[in-house]
């Protein structure tokens, strides 16, 4: 398995990619994002779509674009208007995917390439995807780790950290575009329709453990990464897609870690043995 070079990309790509979504996951479970990352990750079809119809072979400039473009546009209507943040986000997750699809359905002979972007193919990664998956790592991954503890204090009291003197408005825009970026390079991994669970899934696999934050951002790192190594790992062994057993790979951690939960979770003194 590892003596092939496409598998040799396709674990340096998971190594890196899923542990680094199991860090920014931790900040987008604990402040209600997942719906965000989700929307981001869809209007990558409609980026997908444009970069096809523009001529690009390989869609991921415009992909990465377009989810930006969305992502800066819904943290401007939640500004500027009084639309509730759910509400945008279904505005325009819908109105991208819509987009997308009216788009690709004009365009011939890109079907097969749509259902990859869809479901993942990350065995079909090639060098120049893992120095970008690389680069971004070592960004993405430095900046949140250097700004951990303000992003922490934003996470749990946004209040107190304006009072403190913590830019919030400049993180919070910093965080989105970090986040953004991943989610786009990540379809390549897990698709747009999964790409979400690998931001979900080892934050609450760690959470179940963890006693403090240090505690879940270590916890989600390591199940990223045993995520997606084992996702890539099982699908090689098995001839499985592979973005789906990456996804069961990460959900297999967390059943495991529900039941170590549960048996040592100390009994309420009132549902011990003998007691009415």
């Amino acid at each position: 398995m590892f003596t092939e070079a496409y598998m040799q990309r396709a674990l340096l790509v998971a190594l890196m990619l899923g542990p680094l979504c199991g860090l920014l996951g931790v900040f987008v479970t604990a402040r209600r994002m997942s719906f965000f990352s989700d929307t981001v990750s869809h209007a990558a079809l409609a980026g997908i779509a444009v970069g096809f119809w523009m001529g690009f072979q390989d869609p991921t400039i415009p992909m990465t674009l377009v989810s930006l473009a969305v992502a800066m546009l819904m943290l401007w209507l939640r500004e500027k208007t009084d639309l509730l943040n759910d509400t945008i986000m279904a505005l325009l997750l819908s109105g991208s995917v819509a987009f997308g699809i009216v788009v690709m359905s004009l365009l011939k002979g890109y079907r097969g390439e749509l259902d990859r972007y869809l479901f993942g193919d990350i065995l079909s990664v090639g060098p120049v995807d893992v120095g970008i998956a690389a680069g971004v790592t070592l960004v993405a991954g430095t900046w949140v780790i250097r700004n951990l503890n303000p992003l922490a204090l934003i996470t749990a009291h946004e209040d107190l950290a304006h009072v403190s003197g913590i830019p919030v408005r400049l993180l919070n825009y910093a965080f989105v575009l970090l986040l953004t970026v991943v989610v786009a390079l990540s379809i390549r991994l897990l698709g747009i329709i999964l790409v979400t669970s690998l931001l979900v899934i080892p934050p609450a696999t760690a959470r179940n453990l963890a006693r403090n934050l240090r505690q879940q951002v270590l916890g989600s790192v390591l199940s990223g990464a045993l995520g997606g190594f084992g996702g890539v790992a099982a699908s090689f062994l098995l001839n499985l897609p592979c973005g789906p057993s990456i996804v069961l790979a990460c959900l297999t951690q967390f059943l495991v870690t529900l039941a170590v939960r549960a048996l040592l979770r100390p009994r309420p003194a009132g549902n011990a043995p003998g007691t009415p």
